[in-house]
């Protein structure tokens, strides 16, 4: 019996140092993964899926727009609709698809944009690099393949595409709705305004203290993953550090405002819809 004590002991002994490295290491994974990394990795959360019904077929009729191609410093080239301003303006919304891609819905959203704010001009840029998903399995698979560092080389593209004189407004949904926010960080002193449609808020200040541009934010009360919760706190993290954020929640689903979602709530969408023209009329003066 104290032989087998004294085994036990040895053993204990021995792999204790093995035991805290996996501890420090799974600790250092979960701190160091970024708010747009946790929610790509929703893409293969089962239940997120079952709140994205395959989104109802549509096709965009008018093409006020035109698909563009932009240089990438990684060397391949990005995609945007873009719907140009009636007039030479120096004033530009980057709009963030949500995990579908950038389909016709989001193209008619970037159409209707431009026209009801004039002198601006939309930017519709492609995260997924040309694909577009019908099915919620090809969204996840879309949405949990990105990879961070080429989203963010395709956005610091559309920047360089717009020269350094632009200024910068932001409006995104879902997954793009974390992406809005996440340009309006690395637009930097060019950012003039965010919207964000129940999107990962960024949780680390040091990143939210470099914010230079006011934010909308529309979320979702029976939002499972975008909680209540994680919108109080990011509003908290915000005053904390002064900056001006509008938050509006509606007692819906996720997704509420996009119309080809059979859980699309008119009512709250056009409700919010107004808020973001107000927004953008008012920061674009």
């Amino acid at each position: 019996m104290q032989k087998q004590t004294h085994m036990k002991q040895y053993i204990l002994l021995f792999i204790a140092p093995f035991l805290s490295l996996a501890a420090s290491a799974q600790s250092m994974s979960c701190c160091s993964t970024t708010s747009t990394e946790r929610f790509a990795m929703l893409g293969t959360d089962k239940s997120f899926a079952a709140g994205h019904a395959d989104p109802l077929p549509f096709h965009l009729a008018t093409g006020n727009g035109k698909m563009i191609t932009f240089p990438t410093t990684d060397g391949k080239a990005a995609n945007a609709y873009e719907v140009r301003s009636g007039k030479e303006s120096n004033r530009v919304i980057f709009m963030f698809q949500e995990w579908w891609g950038l389909n016709d819905y989001i193209k008619q959203e970037a159409e209707k944009l431009a026209t009801e704010l004039g002198n601006v001009t939309v930017y519709a840029i492609d995260l997924y690099d040309g694909r577009v998903a019908t099915t919620s399995e090809e969204a996840g698979k879309y949405m949990s393949e990105t990879k961070e560092e080429r989203i963010r080389t395709i956005i610091r593209g559309a920047l360089t595409h717009v020269g350094t004189k632009a200024k910068v407004y932001t409006i995104g949904w879902c997954f793009g709705g974390g992406w809005s926010l996440q340009a309006t960080l690395m637009a930097d002193t060019q950012a003039a305004g965010c919207v964000m449609y129940y999107g990962m808020p960024e949780s680390d200040l040091g990143k939210l203290k470099t914010l230079h541009a006011d934010v909308l934010g529309i979320f979702a009360n029976q939002d499972k993953h975008i909680t209540p919760a994680i919108v109080t706190e990011f509003e908290s993290n915000m005053k904390k550090l002064g900056k001006k954020l509008s938050v509006k929640r509606y007692d819906a689903v996720h997704a509420f405002a996009n119309p080809s979602n059979p859980n699309y709530n008119k009512e709250y969408s056009d409700d919010a819809h107004q808020l973001v023209l107000a927004f953008f009329k008012e920061h674009l003066k």
